[in-house]
């Protein structure tokens, strides 16, 4: 006959097994968020730079579309000032890609800047950077929703309130659905 100590015994251990393996489930997520929030950043850095050489590549053949121009840096620079901020961030990039239509608008209207070899390169640049970009966001939009999974779920939300992990959420990186249809193709 099995004792009823060994069993108090062996169910508080796998009680406590399960406590640290959950806890331990909450940290690398959290891990995770912040490595693929990283990841976000460093893509946008990118785009943000290959953005003002755009500019100017296409400055040189339409320089009397000043205003889209202008629009487009401003845009920029409010998203480089945003970065890292959650809604205010998605909401800015938006903003860019919006201003980014206007400038593929302009390359379309000059056969000459498609051929351009600087043209070409840049917007083959910056295609390859919203490919990873859509990439890092679905991997972080991920750990999010896994995140709130076990955050919200029973008997993990035990541990969730427990821990303060709870009162932690993170916020889905998501672009107003005209801005994301601004990507830019390449066509040479």
């Amino acid at each position: 006959m099995i004792d009823p100590l060994y069993v108090l015994i062996g169910g508080a251990g796998l009680a406590l097994i399960w406590v640290i393996a959950t806890y331990n489930r909450f940290i690398a997520l959290r891990q995770y968020l912040k490595s693929a929030a990283a990841g976000i950043d460093v893509e946008l850095k990118r785009r943000h730079d290959l953005i003002p050489n755009l500019v100017e590549v296409v400055k040189g053949y339409a320089a009397h579309e000043r205003t889209v121009f202008e629009s487009v840096v401003r845009a920029r620079n409010a998203a480089v000032a945003a970065m890292g901020s959650g809604s205010a961030l998605a909401t800015r990039e938006s903003e860019l890609m919006r201003g980014l239509r206007g400038i593929f608008a302009i390359a379309e209207a000059y056969p000459e800047l498609k051929a351009d070899a600087r043209y070409g390169n840049l917007q083959r640049q910056l295609a390859d950077t919203e490919d990873r970009i859509a990439a890092t966001r679905r991997l972080y939009n991920g750990n999010v929703r896994d995140w709130r999974a076990l955050r919200d779920s029973f008997p993990a939300l035990v541990i969730a309130r427990v821990f303060g992990f709870a009162g932690v959420d993170f916020e889905f990186f998501e672009l107003a659905s005209d801005a994301e249809r601004v990507v830019p193709r390449v066509s040479l």
